[in-house]
């Protein structure tokens, strides 16, 4: 049976996407993203699913630079449409709510609820740890901002279902494997995501990034990140519309390394049906 490392707790989104992603597998749940990774590269797991960013929230912090340092390859996306409910103890109410508990992220995309609720609020690990939590106290004064199945997990009640601002709210999650083959290219939809640092010259980025307009290749998404205190050049995470064999993107690749102090593909993968809704509007 296929174990899969994910970062989190039973009744969590991550634990709900390596459910859809991979029906009957065993999930590994983590404490931290780095250790959904360890357990990969040891091979305590045979697959991890992390989120890397959401629609609302932005990108998921820590996940981009700890991805290319990992030495594994990204296989597959999915996107989790997100949903939290406000739940508490079997007893309590709404009325009696002093503190809702979630994770940083569940609580950015909850503020209508929590600003007409008034409550206080504490930052938890995980969305579904709130909920552990909260029916481990006891205590009708707190409350947790969770996915649904965090209160079939932890015999809680829903007060409020489907409390999030948006409703398009989703995270989009990646698998990773130990398994670095690059898949063939059949011609279907392929997104390729990769890793680089421009050499410490002037206009580095923009002849870097040239390559990529000269041979029409589209970026879905470029991302900067800074590592340690001092003043090397930004580390940038790129995503592209495209399989690395194509000749369009070889041709940007090539001009990329060229302007590149550092370069690492972290995966071709088919792209999820998803990201049609995009094109379509």
């Amino acid at each position: 049976m296929t174990t899969i490392a994910y970062q989190g707790e039973p009744g969590s989104n991550s634990a709900a996407a390596t459910a859809d992603l991979y029906p009957g597998s065993t999930g590994l749940p983590c404490t931290s993203f780095e250790q959904a990774l360890d357990a990969v590269t040891l091979g305590t797991a045979d697959l991890a699913v992390i989120p890397v960013d959401n629609s609302a929230a932005g990108r998921v912090a820590d996940v981009h630079h700890l991805l290319p340092e990992s030495g594994l390859s990204i296989i597959a996306e999915y996107f989790l449409p997100i949903r939290f409910d406000l739940v508490a103890v079997p007893e309590g109410t709404a009325e009696q709510i002093e503190y809702v508990r979630s994770h940083v992220h569940a609580l950015s995309q909850c503020r209508k609820i929590l600003r007409e609720g008034g409550w206080r609020t504490l930052v938890t690990q995980d969305t579904a740890g709130a909920a552990r939590e909260v029916a481990e106290l006891g205590d009708p004064r707190h409350a947790a901002l969770a996915p649904p199945a965090a209160a079939r997990e932890y015999g809680l009640q829903v007060l409020r279902a489907g409390v999030e601002d948006d409703p398009d709210n989703t995270t989009r999650f990646v698998v990773l494997s130990r398994d670095s083959v690059l898949p063939a290219d059949t011609g279907a939809p392929t997104m390729t995501s990769l890793f680089f640092c421009v050499r410490n010259i002037p206009s580095a980025l923009y002849k870097a990034l040239g390559g990529f307009a000269s041979n029409a290749v589209n970026i879905t998404k470029i991302e900067s990140y800074q590592l340690g205190a001092g003043l090397q050049p930004a580390r940038f995470y790129v995503e592209v519309e495209g399989h690395p064999d194509e000749s369009r993107i070889a041709l940007a690749l090539e001009e990329l390394h060229f302007f590149s102090s550092e370069v690492r593909l972290l995966g071709a993968y088919p792209a999820h049906p998803y990201r049609r809704r995009g094109h379509e509007r």
